[in-house]
Order: structure tokens, then C-alpha cells, then sequence
């Protein structure tokens, strides 16, 4: 089945430690520190495989996560930064924020590349912390943690050929014939909810991907039914074959519904009423009356299309359909996939609204709760042995505006502070 939607989480991966460590040399006794940096995590990155047509592998496994950074090491050594996490997709992906709906990636050409979850830098080693006051630090920073978010994939069809029509004509018995797909079949309207994809060899050693679209119906570009699920589909495509029921045995007259068809293909854009197209009139097998179609054949051929009368139950016509689309294929230029426009507008990482810097200070029964990932960061950053480092702890938060939050929701001397698993009794 083709996958056009996916939702998964991402998270680049965590910066390494930083290193509190002191020179140890045989010949200087009063070493200073020496620790070095942590390496930077992993990016997760996604990149454009042109192989590839579908999400099908992100229905699978919903999580990523990239590597972590190495820690710093002794001797000012800086721990290796982790390679990126790059997630293939095909092209024509875009990539949603699904907390803001904003665009953060549209990929289009083969190679591009996208940074979705940025990793966290490299904590600084405890040589970045001796002061003229400070000979000897015994306490380095935290990594930071890398970026997460849930995102939402979509694919735009890149499929070679698209079958378009009304619901019920036929497109996914002419799919399941003419190549391995299984899409769903039965008799009634939107058997197709989701474009399925199958690969089509009529003429040896030459293949096209021929995609069933859902079927349209009057007001799609207006979203309408299953309009602009299908509508976005029909984009990059490069040839339509038109089905139509020309049996009329719904009732409905096969030149109304064509022109319906394409009156919405137009409406929705412009260029897809450009798009060459070849009529399947299609169910010719029920026809009582074989002047009907060729009564229709005479209307379209006045109007320069090629027609081709089949039967999906009986597979009569779609060899010659299929030998004929395989020829103009050959004719057609590849569409080219337009660059987002202005009113699709990709942002970039830096817009999104993070809330690594914000801090929530807040009363739990008779605790008083401080958390964030700033806290946590500093917190794990402490070594509470060393009066240094706890000055320097109390310091930050002061600056933060801890205390000052603390107060205003009414601490008081003797309470309980708790950041994550750690408990302190507040004084003044």
C-alpha cells in the first residue's frame, strides 16, 4: 500500500560531558585542571533518496533518536562528536512541526538534505572554569540535550502516471490488472481512501509507476470529498489516463462526468489542465448498446484525445493502453518539481518555539518544585562536595530568577526544595 502521511518522533542526540580532571604529570605537584570538552550529538537528518516512493518505512517504527556526544577527557582531550542520524525519504517530502504546523523541510531534489532535531553541544570541560580566584574546579557542564519533536511527513505522488475519474469507474481493478498492487475493490464510492502504487512493464526493460488516485468528485478543489487528499497527488504526474464508466450504468452521462473531472482539475490548478491525458472508456463489456460509444468516442475525438475502449473485468483493451502509454511516456518531459512558493513558506529551526530556556517553579503539597531543562542541565552540572561548584550553582539560579519566583508563590525559611530527584531545605 503507499504511504503518503507519517508522524514520528525525532530527537537529535545528546551533547557529551564535560571532564573535571587535573594534570598528574610526575614533575607538577600542584597540576591545574585539564578537562576537556564533550563532543557535540548527532543531528537527525533527513535526506532525498530518488529511489524511493513511498513512507511505507516510517509506518513501522515511529521513534529516532541520534547518538550522543562522547565526554571530554583528561588532558584537555575533547570527546568525539556523534555522527548525524540521516533518515532517508523520497522526494517530494515535506516536514511539519506538528506542535506549530509550520513547514521546517520541503525536499524536493535528490541529495537535499535537512536538519530536523539538532543535537546538543558539548559540555564545557572544567579547564573553562579556573579563575583567577578559582585554582581548581572541581565540577564541568553538562551536554546539552539535543532538539525532539513530533513531525509529520508528507509526500506529494511522484508516480509516472495517474489514474483519474470518478469513484466507482474502475481505476483500481485496471491498477490490481495491469500490475502486483492488491488495492481494495468493491462496488461502491471511495473504495480508494489512500493512492496505491504499482509498477507497470508492458514492453520489456521499460517500467512506469502507475498510482490510483481516490476518486474526485464536484467541489474537490474546494476540499470537497476527498478533494485536496487527491488533488495534491495529481501535481507530478506526468500523463493522465482519464477513466470514465462508459456503460452508464450509474446513470451518469460519460462526456458530464469528464468534463466535471476537469473542471475541478482546473479550478485547483491551472497547470493540471495542461496535464496530456488519454481517455480509458472503461466497463465497454456492459455496454447494451455499442453506438454509445461511439457516439462518445466521436465527441472526445473532436477534441483531440486518444481513446481506448476496455473492460478491467476482462482485461480486454489494457494491453494496447498500456503499450501506448509506455510510448508517450517517452515524449514527455519529467515535470519539474517546483521550489516552494512564497505562501508556502519553509521556517527554519531557530522560529520554532523551544522551551529549553524556560523554567517552571511551582508548589506541590509541601514541596515547592523547580524544573526545566535549564535546571536540569545545571543541575547535573554541580558537584554539591564542592563549595565552588555550589556557589556557582545558587549563583545561576539566582540570576535565573528562582529565588525570586520561589518567594512570590511563598516559600519561607525551612522549606523544601525539590529539583528532579534532589531535595534542599530553603534559606534566605
Amino acid at each position: 500500500m503507499f504511504v503518503d502521511k507519517a508522524r514520528i518522533f525525532v530527537k537529535g542526540g545528546k551533547g557529551g560531558n564535560g571532564a573535571a580532571s587535573f594534570r598528574r604529570e610526575k614533575y607538577v605537584p600542584a597540576g591545574g585542571p585539564d578537562g576537556g570538552d564533550g563532543g557535540k550529538g548527532g543531528d537527525v537528518v533527513f535526506e532525498v533518496d530518488e529511489g524511493l516512493k513511498t513512507l511505507m518505512d516510517f509506518r513501522y517504527r515511529k521513534k529516532y533518536v541520534a547518538d550522543s556526544g562522547e565526554n571530554g577527557k583528561n588532558k584537555g582531550m575533547y570527546g568525539k562528536d556523534a555522527k548525524n542520524l540521516v533518515l532517508k525519504v523520497p522526494p517530494g517530502t515535506t516536514v511539519k512541526d506538528e506542535k506549530t504546523g509550520l513547514i521546517i523541510a520541503d525536499l524536493v531534489k535528490h541529495g537535499q538534505r535537512a536538519v530536523i532535531a539538532r543535537g546538543g553541544k558539548g559540555g564545557k570541560g572544567n579547564i573553562h572554569f579556573k579563575t583567577s580566584t578559582r585554582q581548581a574546579p572541581n565540577f564541568a557542564e553538562a551536554g546539552d540535550h539535543g532538539e525532539e519533536r513530533w513531525v509529520i511527513l508528507e509526500l506529494k505522488l511522484l508516480a509516472d502516471v495517474g489514474l483519474v475519474g470518478f469513484p466507482n469507474v474502475g481505476k483500481s481493478t485496471i491498477l490490481s490488472v495491469v500490475t502486483k498492487a492488491t488495492p481494495k475493490i468493491a462496488n461502491y464510492h471511495f473504495t480508494t481512501i489512500k493512492p496505491n502504487l504499482g509498477v507497470v512493464e508492458a514492453v520489456e526493460g521499460k517500467s512506469f509507476v502507475l498510482a490510483d488516485i481516490p476518486g474526485l468528485i464536484e467541489g474537490a478543489h474546494e476540499g470537497v470529498g476527498l478533494g485536496h487528499e487527491f488533488l495534491r497527488h495529481v501535481e507530478r504526474t506526468k500523463l493522465l489516463i482519464h477513466v470514465v464508466d462508459v456503460s452508464g450504468i450509474e446513470g451518469r452521462d460519460p462526456v458530464d462526468d469528464f468534463e466535471k473531472i476537469n473542471k475541478e482539475l482546473e479550478l485547483f490548478n491551472e497547470k493540471l489542465a495542461s496535464t496530456q491525458q488519454i481517455i480509458a472508456a472503461n466497463k465497454i463489456d456492459l455496454l447494451d448498446d455499442y453506438k454509445k460509444y461511439e457516439e462518445f468516442e466521436k465527441i472526445m475525438s473532436s477534441r483531440g484525445y486518444k481513446i481506448f475502449p476496455i473492460s478491467a473485468a476482462t482485461k480486454s483493451g489494457l494491453r494496447e493502453l498500456m503499450l501506448y502509454v509506455t510510448e508517450m511516456l517517452d515524449k514527455i518531459e519529467d515535470v519539474k518539481i517546483a521550489e516552494p512558493k512564497e505562501e508556502h513558506k519553509v521556517y527554519k529551526l531557530d522560529k520554532l518555539e523551544y522551551d529549553k530556556n524556560k523554567i517552571i517553579v511551582r508548589k506541590e503539597n509541601d514541596y515547592y518544585i523547580v524544573e526545566g531543562k535549564a535546571i536540569e542541565k545545571l543541575l547535573y552540572s554541580t558537584n554539591f562536595e564542592n563549595i565552588d561548584s555550589l556557589r556557582r550553582f545558587q549563583n545561576i539560579l539566582k540570576k535565573k530568577g528562582v529565588f525570586d519566583q520561589l518567594k512570590e508563590i511563598g516559600i519561607e525559611d525551612g522549606d523544601t526544595v525539590k529539583i528532579f530527584d534532589i531535595e534542599f531545605e530553603y534559606y534566605d
